[in-house]
This record gives structure tokens, C-alpha cells and sequence, in this order.
């Protein structure tokens, strides 16, 4: 704990964390509270559904192309843009009446303006620290970033079911405004301005190390998606026990970013966490009648995933172009967001089939392939152990008179 204690006294790094967690806070929220508001105006989780999936496709559509647009007209005139469009298509949504059409098509529209906090504060952090600190900034906002996944699907659930729907979505805008302007508006974001990228759209997709970050990702965040489904389905909507399932499992994940974020990156250190997740998730399959069994295999299953997220964050920094970074994050984000979609869509199936322990198989064999990726790739995950995970310097050549 004591370098995460050197990290945060760093100058603005404290700040610039607390920033993008409350902006992002709304990450958390939407999908449920648009679900919870929809069926309720609609009296369909049917009609919910196809909003939600409206939602994601333009979320998965747009993360690359806007985290690139932040290199062409600047992370704050990029971020206020979207963040103001976001904010607005929440708003209609929570206000004016409107067939299912209408909730598609701004649930479309907030799915495309949903702001790239993401890709632009992994983007910054090689600008505020030093090389022997970025790796473990990595995984302490891999780790912290879990407080959204524990607090907000609470916070939102008990606003919306008090206070009503409406109200919900209305919490929403009010962080995605007040949020987005404390990231907005912090001094490092003014500072930090991102090359324009000469390559094609696309093309930083085709460097291996993004491409494996990407299928990771697909695959490590399906399996959270499916363990989720699986939780749900196994103890009901009714009490606190699905709730508690799968706040344990995030702490788990806190805890191993907290604990092994100061590890040295080496060709393996992806191989090792999904190990982790596949033998955890694995485990589950066969302690679903105890409680406890569950909560303590998906902890352990927990343990390996903020850790393997700063495996990706970091080797994809250190692999790509400064110019190039936020659109790599872009596409790492449309991978897990692809992921999660299908690890909910094949555990909802299997529940309907063979039950809840269906899920768990698709959630263990969702962790397990991506466990065999990073066996089969290990030669194309860089080693960093030693070495900087700042982005590669941009250079053109320099003009000179002879």
C-alpha cells in the first residue's frame, strides 16, 4: 500500500482519479435504470430489451470513433460534446412519452454520445506520472473502478424504486453533467493534448498486442456478464442474497488489484489472471447449492480480474503510438462491451435450457478460452518487466535548411 500512498500524493493524481470515477459513476446506472423505466412506462421487458441493445450497439459503435476524434479537436471540446448530447437524451427519455421507437432511438443517441472518459484519462495518466509508477496506476484504476460496479446498480435501484423511474434517469443526468465537468474542467486534461493520428481509422486495430487486449477483453468481461445472469437467476430479484453475490465478487477484484498491481508485467502475467478467473468461475459450477461456496469461488474468481485488466491497459500503452492510444482504448472498450453482451445473451439462453448452472458453465468456459489465448499468444504479450509502459513518442520528420 505504501506505493499507492507515493501514487495518490503525486500532483493531480488523486484528483484526476476521483474525477473520472464520479464521471463515469453513470456507467453503472443507465442500463438499468433505462430497463427499470421502459418496462414500467411500457409494461414490457421485451420492449426494455430492444432499448437497452439500441443503447449498447451505439456505445460499442461509437467508443473508437470518438476516443479518436479527441485527437483531431481536442479531449475537452470532444468530451463536452458528447457529454452535453448524453446528457440531453437521458433527459428525453425520463421525460416525454413516446413509443417504443422513439425510446430506441435516443437510447440510440445516448449510446453514441456516451462521453470517452474512459480512453481519455488511460491517455492522460503517461503524462502525470513516471514510468516506474504507471504500471501500478494502471491497477489501481482497474481496481477502484469496481466501486462503480458495487455502489451505483444500489444507488439507482433504491432511487428508482423509492422515488420512481423518472427520478432515476434525472440522478443520471446530474452526474454525467456534474461529473463530466470536474474531469472536464481538471488542469490535466487541458494539458494533455493528444497528436492527430496519421494512420487510417481502424489500423491500430491490427497491431497484435491491441488486437489481444481486445480479445481478452471480449472474453474476460463476457465471463463477468454471464456470471451475473447467473447470479441473478440462482437467487432471485426478491433479496439481498444476489446483491451480496455479486458484491463480493467485485471486491475480490478490488482486492487483487490493490494487492498485486505492483507485480512487474511479464509475457505471462496475462496467462496467470485468467487462470485465476477460469479456475474460480470453474469452481462455481460445482458449489452452487451453498451460498457461501459461491461467494467464496467468485471472490477468489474476482481476484484475477482488475489485475488482468491492467495487464491490457498497460501493454497497450506501451505498445502503440501517443497519437494512437485513445483509439485503441476505443476499440478495447467496444470489445468488452461486445463481450458482455454476448456473455448475457448465451447465459440466457442456457438458464432458459438448463437452468442457472448453465450460466456458470458459459461463464467458466467464456474465462477458460481466455486463459488459452493467452497461453497460445504468450509470445505476442509484451515483457515490462524493467521497462517503460509510457506510449511510444510521436515523430515526424524535422525540416532543415542545407
Amino acid at each position: 500500500m505504501a506505493a499507492y500512498r507515493d501514487l495518490l500524493r503525486t500532483p493531480g493524481v488523486a484528483r484526476i482519479i476521483a474525477a473520472q470515477l464520479t464521471a463515469r459513476f453513470p456507467n453503472g446506472m443507465t442500463s438499468l435504470a433505462i430497463l427499470l423505466h421502459v418496462e414500467q412506462t411500457t409494461g414490457s421487458y421485451g420492449a426494455a430489451g430492444l432499448v437497452l441493445a439500441a443503447a449498447s450497439i451505439g456505445q460499442a459503435v461509437a467508443g473508437p470513433v470518438t476516443s479518436r476524434w479527441m485527437g483531431v479537436w481536442g479531449m475537452r471540446r470532444v468530451l463536452t460534446l458528447t457529454t452535453a448530447v448524453c446528457a440531453t437524451a437521458i433527459l428525453v427519455l425520463a421525460l416525454a412519452p413516446m413509443p417504443l421507437f422513439g425510446y430506441m432511438f435516443f437510447g440510440l443517441v445516448a449510446g453514441l454520445s456516451t462521453p470517452p472518459v474512459q480512453s481519455a484519462v488511460r491517455t492522460i495518466y503517461p503524462k502525470i506520472v513516471n514510468s516506474r509508477q504507471l504500471t501500478p496506476l494502471f491497477s489501481l484504476d482497474a481496481s477502484l473502478q469496481e466501486i462503480i460496479w458495487i455502489l451505483a446498480p444500489v444507488l439507482i435501484t433504491i432511487v428508482a424504486t423509492q422515488a420512481g423511474t423518472v427520478v432515476g434517469l434525472l440522478l443520471i443526468v446530474a452526474f454525467l453533467v456534474g461529473g463530466g465537468a470536474w474531469f472536464i474542467l481538471s488542469p490535466e486534461v487541458g494539458r494533455v493534448r493528444i497528436p492527430r493520428s496519421r494512420r487510417a481509422f481502424g489500423k491500430v486495430l491490427a497491431k497484435p498486442v491491441v488486437l489481444l487486449a481486445t480479445v481478452t477483453g471480449f472474453l474476460l468481461i463476457g465471463a463477468c456478464s454471464a456470471v451475473e445472469a447467473g447470479v441473478v437467476a440462482t437467487f432471485g430479484h426478491g433479496g439481498l442474497d444476489a446483491g451480496i453475490v455479486l458484491a463480493i465478487f467485485s471486491l475480490g477484484s478490488l482486492a487483487g488489484g490493490l494487492s498485486f498491481g505492483h507485480i512487474p508485467i511479464g509475457r505471462w502475467a496475462m496467462a496467470r489472471r485468467l487462470t485465476v478467473v477460469a479456475v474460480g468461475l470453474t469452481a462455481t459450477v460445482f458449489l452452487l447449492a451453498s451460498f457461501w461456496g459461491v461467494s467464496a469461488s467468485l471472490f477468489l474468481a474476482g481476484i484475477g480480474i482488475a489485475p488482468a485488466l491492467a495487464v491490457m491497459f498497460a501493454m497497450t500503452s506501451a505498445s502503440v503510438k501517443f497519437s494512437e492510444t485513445a483509439e485503441a482504448y476505443g476499440w478495447i472498450g467496444t470489445g468488452q462491451l461486445i463481450g458482455a453482451a454476448a456473455g448475457s445473451a448465451a447465459a440466457g439462453f442456457l438458464i432458459d435450457g438448463v437452468g442457472p448452472v448453465g450460466a456458470y458453465w458459459a461463464a467458466a468456459a467464456f474465462a477458460i478460452a481466455g486463459a488459452v489465448v493467452a497461453i497460445a499468444c504468450v509470445r505476442g504479450f509484451p515483457d515490462l518487466r524493467g521497462r517503460d509502459a509510457s506510449p511510444i513518442p510521436d515523430t515526424e520528420p524535422v525540416p532543415t535548411i542545407t
